[in-house]
């Protein structure tokens, strides 16, 4: 079981589900959550340890891929997320 499928069948005691937090985690890193959805959030993050794990690894993906640059790519790496990125909007 993966990290992320573990987590989303967790539910911590009370509040959001675990899943919906992970739904909100682009929305809070972004500063896009109301006030009340932010503290619903902020409260659930303080007794989930999966969570905040969950966020964490998010965080440091945000970080290392902002150190990516077009010249560092491999044109296989190029083609290769054009592709994924193309098989992305179709299915969405």
């Amino acid at each position: 079981m993966s990290f992320l499928s573990g987590l989303l069948r967790f539910r911590a005691p009370a509040g959001l589900p675990c899943q919906q937090v992970v739904e909100m985690v682009t929305d809070y890193l972004e500063s896009a959550l109301s006030a009340a959805d932010r503290r619903r959030l902020e409260h659930h993050l303080a007794g989930c340890p999966h969570c905040t794990e969950y966020l964490a690894q998010i965080r440091e993906t945000i970080r290392l891929a902002g150190r990516i640059t077009p010249e560092s790519l491999t044109p296989q790496m190029r083609s290769d997320l054009t592709d994924l990125y193309r098989r992305w909007r179709t299915e969405g």
